[in-house]
């Protein structure tokens, strides 16, 4: 039976401070899980625990590290992660981007020394509550993606997310990859011992592939467009626009660099975080309308089949969220198992029982 969204947040609360993690950041980081898992983004959330173990026991996250500011402008600002998962760090960062739009109109905050931080939405969500146009996008550890018309992995996931304030509660949030799906994707299908459906994989000679484990073999994720026919470049460019704005802008280790994700103690990751005030160039109130009218003229389009309405990005998540809060989060047992047996062996209490 699903838990619900409190015990699967306390949950994950528990096995982050079993880990050492400090008090407030545990809670934080277990929000932020929790909120991926409750809108239906089960790649970023519980499903992690197992991944975070693994790094933490190999001494690439240390989960006591805390974020620091190491370089400030009115407009800018660089955190080091110092080495930490990276919930903390990119929630600062945001948080010091928001400060700065609402006092100058713009705020731009980038992080090195970090690692996985889980969904991109949330970061771009907290600008548009704020009432900000939001933009984040992060480096990735995992070389999986092979360029268009390329035979060797080079990049990652990487993933962006953009978010604008509409109606209240109905913010545009558009948060994607630019590989076909996110790894996570692929993950969840392994802990379940299921196929992955065509156009996901390749193997190393660019053959089609449903193994979830096709990458530990050689193989490939396609990037966005899947191939060069289908205009995989768009998805490779914007991998490569990601990397530059994370990692190049930060200092964090470049995906291309062999030492990515190889220097003691951390896993160098990059996060880029930008907020934007609409009121630099009209009234903020109007800027609202218009976004919330766009988007309804689009949900109001007629749909190819009246049973799929159409829908602007963070309806589906809204839907999944609202439904979720109600019924609970499913997890597979494949991986509620692996979680369990996580938590145990660090001293963790285990009360997902329902």
């Amino acid at each position: 039976m699903p838990a619900s969204y409190e015990t699967h947040r306390r949950q994950l609360e528990l096995i982050l401070s079993a880990w050492g993690m400090a008090t407030p950041a545990a809670a934080s980081t277990a929000e932020i899980m929790s909120w991926a898992d409750l809108h239906g983004i089960d790649t970023h959330g519980i499903s992690m625990v197992p991944v975070y173990d693994q790094r933490r026991r190999d001494g690439k996250i240390d989960m006591k590290a805390e974020p620091v500011v190491a370089r400030e402008t009115p407009v800018s600002a660089l955190v080091d992660g110092r080495g930490g998962l990276g919930h903390s760090n990119a929630r600062r960062a945001m948080e010091l981007a928001v400060g700065k739009a609402r006092t100058s109109g713009i705020g731009v905050a980038v992080v090195k020394n970090s690692a996985h931080f889980g969904a991109c939405g949330f970061y771009a969500l907290m600008a548009a509550e704020a009432g900000l146009i939001g933009m984040v996008a992060t480096s990735a550890s995992g070389i999986q993606v092979a360029p268009t018309f390329g035979a060797q992995a080079r990049l990652g996931t990487d993933p962006i997310a953009f978010a604008a304030p509409a109606k209240p509660g109905q913010p545009f949030l558009l948060d994607m990859a630019t590989t076909t799906v996110a790894a996570g994707k692929i993950r969840n299908k392994a802990n379940e011992n299921l196929p992955t459906p065509p156009g996901w994989l390749v193997t190393s000679e660019g053959k089609p592939s449903t193994d979830p484990r096709e990458v530990s073999k050689g193989g490939f994720m396609t990037p966005l467009g899947g191939t060069p026919e289908g205009s995989s470049h768009k998805g490779y460019g914007l991998s490569a626009m990601v990397n530059i704005l994370s990692s190049a802008l930060s200092g964090a280790t470049m995906i291309t660099d062999p030492l990515h994700t190889r220097k003691p103690g951390t896993q160098d990751i990059g996060h880029f975080m930008m907020a934007m005030d609409p009121g630099m160039f009209r009234d903020p109130d109007e800027f609202r309308a218009d976004v919330t009218a766009f988007c309804d003229t689009l949900r109001a389009t007629k749909p190819a089949d009246p049973e799929k309405p159409v829908m602007v990005a963070g309806d589906p998540e809204r839907r999944i969220a609202a439904q979720r809060m109600k019924t609970g989060i499913p997890v597979g047992p494949g991986l509620l198992e692996k979680v369990r047996q996580v938590a145990l062996a660090s001293g963790a209490p285990w009360i997902m029982t329902n």
